[in-house]
């Protein structure tokens, strides 16, 4: 593969980096991008010869490939990508009820914020990725259908890339690319609240998802490191401040673990974090990793939970695990055959 990626490049870029003789001979690329055409050769409209030098040249104008499919009973799809320097990461179509199909993309090769309940934290952080590559996931998983959302919840930690989320970003919102609108995106942090108040500052339209799993210092500093950075006091005063700022109503994303963060007490805590928040807590069932101690909560466990929540007039939803067959449902991403250093 090479290391080479036209994804994410404006049309005069294109022009630029392929040494082409007339401008719009890019143009006719960068169409064929947006399509999903990544071969040169199925280029139709630039001529024989061009289409040789440019393989020649340049081989491909995507960066990285798919080598492994996985398809749940839900529909879900899950594929490894591997990048130019042999890292792999994991990417995720989810299909609703509706038949609507998001991708859930990844930021980075790894992860080093290290929460207790996800696998990809077992990696470690590998590297970043950049834009490019995180564009080309969305244009791999686009071939299984068209996708009209996105979510940044894939490997890695969005806000600890924010450049790059942010470059790709625009480049999926822009008019003469996937022009995808900024309500149809979603960040999604484990809170690191420098980052929040950048996109707050930047008055940047898309959707904030964040990860809470407890409303308890103590417990969540516990399963979540990032609390010894940012504690719940200073994470909710950025989320104020997102909101009071024209921010749009946002999740608070619950990771309900068996037996830990499931009891009345929770819930109070969860109470006192959520008032004055306009969020929604998204109830989201542990997905079961094998390396790792919790256990997924019980159905009555679910159930006396959301009651206390009823009392507690916490608006929330349940969330139904899509993907979890095939390691690709939240908290499952992992790859086994990457190596820091490479």
């Amino acid at each position: 593969m090479t290391n080479t990626s036209l994804y994410g490049l404006s049309i005069e870029q294109i022009y630029n980096t392929l040494n082409l003789e007339k401008k719009f001979q890019a143009k006719q690329i960068y169409q064929w991008l947006i399509k999903g055409v990544t071969d040169f050769n199925l280029m139709s409209n630039i001529s024989k010869n061009e289409r040789e030098r440019l393989v020649n040249e340049y081989k491909s104008p995507i960066s990285s490939k798919v080598i492994d499919t996985q398809i749940d009973e839900t529909g879900a799809t899950k594929l490894a990508i591997e990048l130019h320097d042999g890292s792999i990461i994991e990417s995720v179509m989810l299909i609703d009820k509706n038949d609507r199909k998001t991708a859930c993309l990844s930021s980075q090769v790894g992860c080093a914020m290290g929460c207790k309940f996800c696998r990809t934290g077992t990696m470690g952080l590998i590297r970043n990725l950049t834009s490019s590559e995180i564009i080309e996931q969305f244009v791999h998983l686009r071939k299984l259908g068209n996708i009209t959302h996105i979510v940044y919840m894939g490997m890695g930690e969005p806000l600890a890339n924010l450049a790059p989320v942010l470059e790709s970003i625009r480049f999926f919102h822009s008019e003469d690319a996937f022009y995808i609108s900024l309500r149809r995106i979603t960040i999604s942090t484990c809170g690191i609240v420098s980052g929040i108040n950048k996109i707050t500052e930047q008055n940047l339209n898309v959707k904030l998802a964040v990860s809470l799993v407890s409303a308890e210092n103590p417990l969540r500093s516990k399963i979540m490191p990032i609390n010894d950075t940012f504690n719940l006091q200073q994470l909710k005063k950025s989320l104020l401040h997102y909101q009071n700022k024209g921010g749009s109503r946002f999740t608070l994303e619950y990771c309900m673990l068996s037996g830990v963060n499931c009891d009345l007490n929770a819930a109070k805590k969860l109470a006192s974090f959520t008032n004055g928040l306009d969020a929604v807590v998204n109830l989201i069932p542990w997905n079961p990793a094998a390396e790792l101690p919790w256990t997924t909560p019980t159905t009555e466990e679910i159930n006396t939970f959301t009651k206390y929540l009823d009392e507690f007039h916490i608006s929330y939803a349940r969330r139904y695990t899509r993907g979890r067959s095939v390691n690709g449902a939240c908290g499952q991403l992992a790859t086994k055959n990457n190596k820091k250093g490479n």
